[in-house]
């Protein structure tokens, strides 16, 4: 049990001691109570808000209800402190023995130290990227990407059972415009001058492979052939090529999925028909007239009867239609029966979407209510676009693509680490700009080179030690100074940073944690340049060395746990 927890349970404790003194009311909800560090190290260690939560459902006065925990708290033996503040906050300062076990907690757990239960092995279905299958991955799902899989790694690492899903949008119309825009380069693969790729066609060298493969297997079979002889053969196979290829470019990202669902196989199954039934069924859904667009009325707009579902019941601005005039489903009504089925198998649903559609948000999480009776948390998370700079200056890459920069690209040019850990740095709705000449930049305004390079030089310690001759010597950790108990008191914080980041669904909160982390260290570090005393490795100390080392590698414990989360290499030296 880590510190903070088992501070949780201290207060859990006492309130259960007031309440068997007829001093509280049982029964009372503690769930909004909070056990965490006060702003103001100079108040305390631990502090919290039971008071402020309970007074009111107790009715009693905050100070008042403080003041009796206060009494109830210092009578623990890791409580040296116990005050109240303002309209009734309780500080608590924590004997150094707390700290120092605390230390020792994380050398035991190791790579699990701020792993938890909290989950309770709730079943979370993470969707992210899902880019249409129609050529590889661009700058533009590279930070989606990269936000997914960092939380569904902080989801499972806190005690939630995670499927990462992929949902392949191949059905309609874009897959046919691949389809033939492959056709056009099978025709080349076979020895016809096809001039300039038209426009509304994807023009991209990438489609080539797949359409020499075609040309390959079938030669000029399908050059002069109806479009309905060849469609159906030449979307399936560049959708697959299209998937192999996405499936590579995420990998260089380190990202792989536990399921790729097909739109196209979705609806062969029937299941958007299945979703109406069942809406039908329970009124909601009906057939109706849309709105006419608001403003000018466009003169070939007329009013057409379509299935609408009933979204407004829950929250969104009108019904939305769930099939076109011509019978074929609406994005919507395909989404609709999506998330129908995602549902059957998770306890929540997140999706990690671009901010260009923040504007279906509504309907879906409308939709995902309604065929759930509300039973199922639907979370949506947006994402804001990439601005790719070098030196603050606007930054054109070659695009192999034909006309956009691709991920793979970005991996190349700067290293998966680099991408993965400043697309963390920021909180997933606030713009970014990625700059090419500041994330591998050897300096401290480069967060993911401070982070690593604080693990580092962790790592070196130990070949220092080798080199400077020192005899090995237990640690004794009742050696080690306020500072350095403070440095273990921030390290204490990563097991509540991971929860709390988990909760808010906001993985960039293991990115700033790491980043004091870091600054704690280097400035530790930097101390032993003006006071010798201070350098972690002493050859006239072997136990202090020994001290100093084993909450040196406690630190590193941690950056690498964090790091992990993030799907950054812990590195052992610099380059």
């Amino acid at each position: 049990m880590t510190l903070f927890s088992r501070f949780s349970a201290h207060i859990d404790t006492a309130l259960d001691a007031l309440v068997a003194r007829g001093a509280l009311p049982a029964g009372l909800d503690r769930g909004a109570i909070s056990v965490e560090p006060p702003r103001d190290p100079a108040h305390g260690d631990v502090a919290t808000n039971a008071a402020m939560v309970l007074a009111k459902p107790a009715g009693t006065n905050p100070r008042a209800l403080a003041e009796l925990l206060v009494g109830e708290l210092t009578a623990i033996g890791e409580v040296t402190e116990a005050s109240v503040a303002g309209p009734g906050f309780i500080n608590l300062r924590v004997a150094d023995n707390s700290w120092r076990d605390e230390l020792a907690l994380i050398h035991a757990e190791a790579g699990d130290y701020g792993r938890s239960a909290m989950g309770a092995a709730r079943r979370v279905n993470v969707e992210y990227v899902s880019a249409n299958p129609t050529g590889p991955m661009h700058v533009g799902h590279c930070r989606g990407a990269v936000v997914g899989d960092a939380l569904a790694a902080l989801l499972e690492y806190s005690g939630h059972k995670v499927t990462r899903e992929y949902y392949v949008n191949d059905a309609g119309a874009q897959v046919d415009v691949l389809a033939r825009s492959v056709h056009m380069r099978y025709r080349e693969a076979l020895g016809e001058d096809i001039g300039a790729i038209p426009e509304g066609l994807y023009p991209g060298d990438y489609l080539k492979p797949v359409a020499e493969k075609l040309a390959a297997e079938y030669g000029d079979r399908y050059v002069g052939a109806p479009e309905s002889a060849w469609l159906g053969l030449f979307r399936a196979e560049a959708v697959s090529a299209m998937m192999d290829m996405i499936r590579a470019d995420l990998a260089k990202l380190g990202i792989h999925h536990d399921l790729f669902s097909s739109e196209a196989e979705l609806q062969a199954e029937g299941k958007p028909a299945a979703a109406e039934k069942w809406l039908r069924e329970h009124d909601l859904v009906y057939d109706g007239v849309l709105e006419a667009p608001k403003g000018e009325t466009p003169e070939d707009w007329e009013p057409v009867e379509l299935p609408l579902f009933r979204s407004t019941k829950f929250g969104d601005d009108q019904d939305r239609p769930i099939k076109k005039s011509d019978g074929s489903w609406t994005y919507f009504g395909a989404d609709l029966a999506y998330h129908y089925q995602k549902a059957q198998d998770a306890d929540e649903l997140i999706d990690i979407w671009g901010a260009d559609h923040a504007g279906t948000v509504k309907r879906i999480k409308a939709a995902v209510a309604a065929l759930t009776g509300g039973a199922k948390k639907f979370d949506v998370k947006l994402v804001q676009m990439v601005r790719l700079l070098k030196n603050g200056e606007p930054f054109k890459m070659s695009k192999r693509a034909g006309n956009f920069v691709t991920l793979a690209d970005i991996v190349d040019e700067v290293g998966k680490d680099a991408v993965r850990f400043t697309m963390l740095t920021r909180k997933a709705d606030a713009q970014m700009d990625f700059d090419f000449a500041k994330v591998v930049e050897a300096s401290r305004d480069n967060p993911v080179f401070y982070v690593q390079y604080a693990h580092a030089r962790i790592a070196s310690l130990k070949r220092k030690l080798a080199d400077a001759g020192i005899a090995a010597a237990a640690p004794d950790v009742a050696r080690l100074d306020a500072y350095e108990l403070g440095l273990v008191k921030l390290l204490a914080q990563f097991p509540r940073t991971v929860e709390a980041a988990a909760t808010a669904r906001e993985p960039h909160r293991i990115a700033f944690y790491l980043g004091d982390v870091a600054a704690a260290f280097h400035a530790w570090w930097n101390m032993g340049n003006d006071r010798p005393d201070a350098r972690i490795i002493l050859a006239n100390d072997a136990e202090l060395t020994a001290t100093r080392l084993y909450l040196a590698d406690g630190i590193g414990q941690v950056i690498r746990n964090g790091l992990h989360l993030m799907g950054v290499e812990a590195l052992e030296e610099m380059a």
